[in-house]
């Protein structure tokens, strides 16, 4: 069995009942991961806004040069 842990509260979902598929995360090296939250948790997840600050400071320094 995989062991899955909560996005919001950073836990390990032991019940496969209580465990609910968020989305899957892109990687620059492979499959990306499955994000996973406890049926309570999952409405109060809210996405990590890393990658698009990555691709919004890309965009303002190639906006810049031209």
């Amino acid at each position: 069995m995989t062991l899955r842990f909560c996005r919001y509260c950073d836990e390990p979902i032991t019940d496969p009942g209580d465990a609910v598929h968020l989305w899957n995360e892109e990687s620059m090296s492979g499959p990306g991961r499955d994000v996973w939250a406890h049926r309570e948790h999952a409405g109060l997840v809210e996405p990590d806004i890393a990658l698009a600050r990555i691709l919004a400071r890309v965009m303002i320094a190639e906006r810049r040069r031209s």
